[in-house]
């Protein structure tokens, strides 16, 4: 499938401007459950309805509009919003560089693949690619896409530029009152040495052949209504008893499934 633009525009730090274009860079697989009349079972639907003349409308008839203090809504066409005089609107406005660990990871948002938009764009654009490869450092920037101003992050990612549009700090919610359910815990030092030797034995993880699982189950969900079947039900771990007992035996299952035995390795 064709990549289509979702945004064109300038990448902008100090005096450099690269013209460039946003893709999306990722896309949801789920599988979508439709809304039904649970009385019969046909589908339900959501249609356009205007309130003050009581009758259905076309898409062609449908607008938006922002309301007032004293109630009215007023109409934006448009031309008006074509009309807002916001900057990031067509620029990626680099505000400055900072390391990764400044981004606090709760506000990431959506990603978007960065691309050159045109040949004088090709050279500032590797470089920009290059020194942030080098520096390690990632670019705080601003954009408008789709009708919404954000904070956003550019970062040399497979040989090219990718956004990531982040919340505004207004945006995430403080903890609050939730900190009094994580109880002050007094631990022993076998306790964290183990736990760092699960840690350690359990670095790296092989996401080569990671699946969403939901898709699979619901499959099999369906299949076992149609055939009358009951639906087999997923097993669930039981809890640890004991957290030092828990803690030997995953090492144990880590050091087994990290480092097989000779055994092993001869009959493969």
């Amino acid at each position: 499938m064709r990549a289509t633009a979702i945004w064109s525009g300038t990448i902008a730090f100090g005096m450099v401007s690269i013209p460039v274009q946003l893709y999306a860079a990722t896309e949801e697989h789920t599988v979508r459950l439709h809304e039904i009349h649970t009385a019969d079972g046909s589908r339900v639907q959501h249609r356009r309805f205007c309130a003050t003349e009581g009758r259905e409308i076309p898409y062609s008839e449908v607008g938006r509009g922002v309301a007032l203090p004293d109630g009215r809504v007023l109409p934006l066409s448009e031309d008006d919003l074509a009309r807002l005089p916001l900057p990031t609107k067509h620029t990626i406005t680099v505000a400055g560089f900072i390391e990764p660990t400044g981004v606090v990871p709760i506000s990431y948002d959506r990603a978007y693949y960065v691309a050159p938009a045109a040949p004088d764009a090709d050279r500032p654009y590797a470089l920009l690619v290059e020194v942030l490869n080098r520096t390690k450092l990632v670019a705080m920037a601003k954009v408008a896409i789709r009708s919404r101003e954000r904070r956003a992050v550019v970062r040399p990612y497979a040989g090219m530029l990718l956004l990531q549009t982040l919340r505004w700090r207004d945006e995430i919610r403080d903890p609050g009152d939730l900190a009094h359910l994580v109880p002050a815990i007094p631990l022993s030092d076998r306790e964290r040495r183990l736990a760092e030797v699960l840690v350690q034995e359990m670095i790296g993880v092989d996401d080569s052949v990671d699946h969403d699982g939901y898709a699979h189950a619901l499959e099999q969900l369906v299949d076992a209504v149609v055939a009358g079947d009951e639906p087999a039900e997923s097993s669930q771990p039981e809890p640890a008893v004991d957290l030092m007992t828990a803690l030997q035996q995953s090492v144990e299952e880590a050091r087994a499934a990290r480092h097989p035995t000779k055994t092993d390795r001869q009959g493969k």
